[in-house]
């Protein structure tokens, strides 16, 4: 799933990079892709912090 995110984020970024360049950075459609990005980030900090969190209770149960 990290994976797919990932490249969302890209495509996203990609998007918001040109659409700054091209429309300029208070254009509505660059805030909304700034918006879009801030969301799949978020997304992708969550996960990570969920996969460390189940890493870290693995990791417990080992020590066992």
């Amino acid at each position: 799933m990290s994976e797919s995110i990932l490249k969302k984020l890209e495509k996203t970024r990609e998007k918001m990079i040109r659409s700054g360049i091209e429309n300029g950075f208070s254009n509505v459609e660059t805030i909304r892709l700034s918006k879009k990005l801030d969301q799949l980030l978020n997304t992708y900090q969550l996960q990570n912090v969920n996969d460390m969190n189940e890493y870290s209770i693995n990791i417990d149960l080992i020590k066992q």
